[in-house]
């Protein structure tokens, strides 16, 4: 579980704020009487579950994960799948379509496109987040700046030091992390999704995450 699944993080907290704008949205699209297909690319359980939305019945998640999640909630079912390739679901299949730090996972430029493609191409209504490339502490290890280092001086950092969440990372998942994020800032979002509106999540009256939307 990462730091901002902490109930006391304050990532925690940031994400319960953007949950309720886009709670504000979903309301503001939708009739109060649909039921609402959402796919929730790369997402999880344990952020739905207690959700006024799901417990009411007026949202159906549908989440897409590469491997398979067990023991779901009811109005919760999980498939395999690949963020890039959507080829499981018809075109407009999903009554919208849900990602939370996802698409900066995906290793290469070409890989982001390919997801948003997928995810436009399933849905016509879309709420895709990811961390600012700029921002100040890099969200995935929690240290200033080293986004901008080479990647050699930022492993020996992970691996030899506890400057990053106060621990030592494993080498595999400091060689992992390292191949597959590829931060993205506001110009890439908007040629990304050219027809979105974008939500500036704000931390320290500095932009902390994007979220394309167009609802």
């Amino acid at each position: 579980m990462a730091s901002s699944d902490e109930p006391d993080s304050l990532g925690y907290a940031l994400r319960n704020k953007r949950f309720q704008v886009f709670e504000r949205l979903v309301n503001q699209n939708f009739p109060e009487n649909k039921v609402i297909k959402l796919l929730d690319v790369g997402g999880a359980s344990y952020f739905w579950k207690d959700k006024d939305l799901v417990k009411s019945g007026r949202l159906q998640i549908t989440l897409l994960n590469l491997q398979p999640e067990l023991d779901l909630p009811y109005g919760i079912e999980s498939v395999v799948g690949d963020a890039t390739d959507l080829s499981q679901f018809e075109d407009n299949h999903f009554d919208l379509v849900f990602s939370n730090s996802v698409i900066e996972h995906l290793y290469t430029w070409e890989n982001q496109k390919k997801m948003a493609r997928e995810c436009k191409r399933v849905c016509k209504k879309y709420f895709i987040q990811t961390p600012n490339k700029h921002f100040f502490i890099e969200a995935h290890y929690v240290i200033p700046f080293i986004q901008y280092m080479p990647k050699r001086l930022t492993y020996s950092i992970l691996t030899k030091t506890k400057l990053s969440r106060m621990r030592k990372w494993e080498t595999g998942d400091a060689t992992q992390y390292l191949n597959e994020i590829r931060l993205i800032n506001k110009k890439e979002m908007k040629k990304l999704f050219p027809d979105a509106k974008i939500y500036k999540e704000k931390m320290l009256g500095m932009t902390k995450s994007f979220t394309a939307h167009n609802l």
